[in-house]
């Protein structure tokens, strides 16, 4: 019998409250919330849909052996966990990889991790592009923003050439993400200016002038 998956939850779905998206360490601790966690690698593809989380889409996960029959146990289950991560939470190669090998993730040897992330068929400027959605329908978080967190050391390690094709290619509307971010600012009772100042700074949210402009302009 296989082993049941371990609940795997992607980054922020469940129980995400967020009052200051620019602030990337409200990002990262939902982020170590599920570092702790684990794929199963003996899961079935049905298993690993039926423990994931109910906001996350259904996806098909493919149960791929590697081509080289001389790879060892190790190398071959490491590859099966990486690919469960790619689809169900597109993580770049470099987070990938700390993933397999951390102390608090899979635990798998450098070898091993690379084996996984040299033998695996992934596109990762997909991977950047579906977290690039995450952030900006449910952080709400500016262009730049999202930018910025996608090729983070303490973000998603994307490349900057992966970060910007997800940039170019998502759709989003950043006014609207300005209004949402702007609401929870006057959740904390702050006056207008500070809020339009907030939104735009480079300290802050990043957004444009004229999307911050437009976030004041349309609180109620």
């Amino acid at each position: 019998m296989r082993k049941k998956l371990v609940t795997l939850m992607m980054a922020g779905l469940i129980g995400i409250s967020v009052v200051a998206c620019g602030n990337n360490e409200n990002i990262q601790s939902e982020k170590t919330n599920i570092e702790n966690e684990s794929v199963d690698a003996e899961a079935t593809p049905e298993e690993i849909q039926e423990g994931a989380p109910e906001s996350v889409e259904s996806v098909d996960v493919v149960e791929t052996d590697p081509t080289d029959d001389n790879a060892s146990y190790e190398h071959k289950s490491a590859l099966k966990k990486a690919y469960a991560y790619s689809e169900l939470m597109h993580m770049s190669k470099a987070e990938l990889y700390n993933q397999l090998t951390s102390e608090h993730g899979e635990k798998f040897s450098a070898e091993a991790a690379q084996y996984a992330i040299d033998t695996m068929d992934v596109d990762w400027n997909a991977n950047a592009l579906e977290k690039a959605k995450y952030y900006s329908e449910l952080m709400h978080m500016s262009k730049a923003g999202i930018y910025d967190h996608l090729t983070s050391e303490y973000g998603e390690r994307f490349t900057a050439d992966e970060a910007q094709y997800a940039i170019d290619n998502i759709e989003a509307d950043w006014n609207a993400n300005a209004l949402e971010t702007a609401k929870s600012y006057q959740e904390m009772d702050m006056s207008p200016e500070a809020i339009r100042d907030h939104l735009s700074s480079e300290y802050g949210e990043k957004f444009t002038q004229e999307e911050a402009d437009y976030a004041v302009d349309n609180l109620e």
